[in-house]
């Protein structure tokens, strides 16, 4: 039986945990190494601090519980307050937890993830595979514009972000997330300096965005019509929001920045051998195609997208890896913030 414990912890993180009655039936999976389950059975609860929300979560750690009798305590908060915590929790020498899932593992100091090779690695895209092997793409990241489609036609559309100048109509009605930095990393990328930054001054003199704070937030926020467009947003959470029945949908132009939604393991793991199992169970078919039902777009080759055709409509397009580290984080948050200043 799932039993779930809710509270506030630090740092306005939600603390869930996961339990599996004894007696509990335990089922062989692909990805459970029999030696390393044994030695995982002997450990406490797994801690995972994650910025997937609980509705995806929690299912998605049960299939884990019930299939190893290991329960998890399931931390959830936003990227930064995860970052912001585990750095502090590092500094004190705190075994504090065993799992990080979230975008920004990429730009956590090496010294404080552990180096892995789950097995199941072996399956998943290469540009989702850490060459130093601190993290593991469970899912990919693309980023495109979104719109609610009860009050904007699809022919409406622009088809370059050059376009967006020419839609003065939509002034107060774009949103856009404030942390997007990696998406303007890739639009200077594709279009150089110089027209880049004529390009995102034009867009919001034009149109007048409001910034945000949460991807999955402005995704809800554009599927119930509080914003026509999002200037840009993660299409998985665009996904998310479609499947439930909310009236939005996301198109593509070029470029479309690439990050991906990772899994790393604490360098000061309480339960190492529980942490690898669940690494590698997260980046197996089994976990993909779970995740795959809410919008997330796999990382392995044997997983379909969802909606199918989602992936093959964004790979028409130049698609940019952006994996930012702290220092270049810092830079480009800078100049978002300069260029989306409210004048």
């Amino acid at each position: 039986m799932l039993n779930n414990v809710c509270r506030l912890g630090a740092f306005g993180a939600v603390i869930l945990v996961l339990g599996l009655a004894p007696g509990a039936a335990q089922t062989q999976k692909p990805w459970i190494d029999p030696a390393l389950l044994a030695a995982a059975q002997k450990e406490g609860p797994l801690v995972v601090y994650s910025s997937m929300n609980e509705q995806e979560g929690l299912p998605l750690f049960k299939i884990f519980t019930d299939a190893t009798g290991i329960k998890v305590n399931y931390v959830r908060a936003a990227d930064t307050p995860l970052m912001g915590r585990i750095a502090i929790e590092f500094r004190t020498k705190q075994k504090a937890w065993d799992i990080l899932q979230t975008t920004t593992i990429n730009k956590v100091p090496p010294a404080m993830l552990a180096e892995i090779d789950p097995p199941e690695a072996k399956h998943i895209s290469a540009d989702a595979r850490d060459p130093g092997k601190r993290w593991y793409g469970m899912y990919a990241n693309y980023n495109g514009p979104a719109y609610n489609t009860k009050l904007v036609k699809a022919d409406e559309l622009p088809k370059t972000y050059a376009e967006f100048l020419t839609r003065k109509q939509w002034a107060n009605r774009v949103a856009i997330d404030g942390t997007d930095n990696e998406w303007l990393k890739a639009i200077f990328e594709f279009y150089g300096e110089q027209r880049a930054t004529e390009l995102i001054k034009g867009m919001v003199a034009t149109l007048k965005p409001i910034v945000t704070d949460g991807h999955l937030a402005l995704a809800r926020a554009t599927g119930a019509g509080e914003y026509a467009i999002s200037l840009n947003n993660y299409i998985n959470l665009t996904m998310n929001v479609k499947l439930a029945g909310g009236p939005i949908d996301a198109w593509a132009m070029d470029p479309v920045a690439l990050m991906f939604g990772q899994v790393g393991v604490s360098a000061l793991a309480p339960n190492p051998n529980a942490a690898r199992l669940a690494a590698n169970f997260m980046l197996s078919q089994e976990a993909q195609q779970f995740i795959a039902k809410f919008g997330r777009f796999p990382t392995r080759s044997d997983v379909a997208d969802n909606p199918p055709g989602t992936v093959a409509m964004i790979k028409q397009k130049k698609i940019i890896p952006v994996l930012l580290t702290p220092e270049e984080e810092k830079v480009w948050q800078r100049k978002f913030q300069e260029l989306f200043r409210p004048r």
